[in-house]
């Protein structure tokens, strides 16, 4: 649990990072690439949190 802590705090950073960058230039290219990073962290969690509750399952079997 304490990496998907980091994970999701480096996460954030790049997020801010990102909009921080696109405030600084207005260059919709940082706009995408958080878009980018917000739906592939989605889907990562999405991913995990099946591979937890499968591991649920299996062990109330």
């Amino acid at each position: 649990m304490l990496m998907l802590r980091i994970a999701g705090f480096i996460v954030l950073l790049a997020i801010i990072g990102c909009m921080g960058f696109f405030v600084a230039t207005r260059d919709r290219r940082y706009l995408r690439l958080c878009g980018q990073i917000v739906r592939y962290t989605v889907l990562a969690a999405a991913v995990f949190m099946a591979f937890y509750v499968f591991e649920r399952v299996i062990l109330a079997i």
